[in-house]
């Protein structure tokens, strides 16, 4: 029994093994290149499973995700200027016609780096040569990364890839001319600085003069309302003692001789030299009673 059952387990080892080299599986992140005998012959795009012929085809796959080249070292590129600037870069692109891809670089991924970079390389050169160092760092860079990305994504579909992006990760000046140009700058910037500085002091001294004239103006009409207050006081309290004098004359020349004592001897240390019969001690002689004697 056992002998009888050996060439149906053969048969059936041979059978899976020639299913087993007849099939291929293609996934989502993949595209594949069907080989007979060297020659392309089909180009699986769709996921799935599919059959070969086997020991005459040969299947090769490529990765159709977003794929990233990140330069190792900054280039050197010249500007307008005359000046080196350091760049670092990355680029993002991935295959799209696999079978061009295959025609063009081989299929090897290094092979299409290496062109991509060129290319962008090349560009970059031409850019930056009509551009400043200001330009290419902060004023036009943008628009400078925009055309890298449309130039390199021009050759790239020579090759069967597509770029995406195209960003410009530092612009940097060089270690040996670095100083000289921060230098310049901080020499700017304190220019700037002083002369905001001297326009800042000459308003300070504007203003500070108007205020001046102002509180000029202010306390001279102040104590102009002050004198013409105090004279119209002056005015009413003289009219008061007229009326006082023409109502009683004795009296009133009594009250300003009180006003005069009490001016006079304000302080114990006053010293008044005056004959005996003056005036001025009249109603002291008459004991204070007006018209007395």
């Amino acid at each position: 029994m056992k002998r009888n059952f050996t060439p149906i387990i053969i048969g059936i080892g041979v059978v899976l093994m020639i299913l087993s080299m007849s099939m291929f599986v293609v996934d989502q992140r993949q595209n594949a290149i069907v080989f007979r005998l060297g020659e392309v012959i089909s180009i699986k795009k769709d996921p799935g499973l599919y059959f070969k012929v086997p020991m005459l085809d040969n299947v090769r796959y490529f990765d159709v995700r977003i794929l990233t080249i990140d330069s190792a070292e900054p280039e050197r590129f010249l500007t307008s200027e005359k000046k080196n600037v350091l760049v670092d870069l990355f680029v993002k692109w991935r295959i799209t016609d696999v079978r061009n891809y295959y025609t063009s670089v081989g299929g090897e991924e290094v092979r299409a780096q290496t062109r991509l970079l060129q290319t962008i390389n090349d560009g970059l050169r031409a850019e930056f040569g009509n551009r400043t160092v200001h330009d290419v760092v902060s004023g036009e860079r943008d628009k400078i990364m925009e055309l890298m990305r449309k130039k390199a994504n021009e050759d790239a579909t020579k090759i069967g890839v597509e770029v995406l992006d195209v960003r410009l990760k530092r612009v940097d000046l060089p270690q040996e001319v670095s100083g000289s140009v921060y230098g310049r700058m901080e020499a700017e910037r304190k220019r700037v600085a002083n002369e905001l500085r001297s326009t800042g002091a000459a308003e300070s001294e504007k203003i500070r003069a108007d205020a001046d004239k102002q509180r000029e103006v202010i306390l001279a009409e102040a104590y102009r309302d002050a004198q013409r207050i105090k004279g119209e006081g002056d005015a009413k309290a003289a009219a008061n003692y007229a009326k006082a004098y023409e109502i009683n004359p004795e009296f009133y020349a009594f009250y300003r001789s009180l006003e005069a004592y009490r001016a006079s001897f304000r302080n114990r240390s006053d010293v008044l030299v005056l004959e005996p019969n003056s005036e001025f001690f009249k109603y002291l002689k008459s004991g204070g009673k007006p018209g007395g004697k």
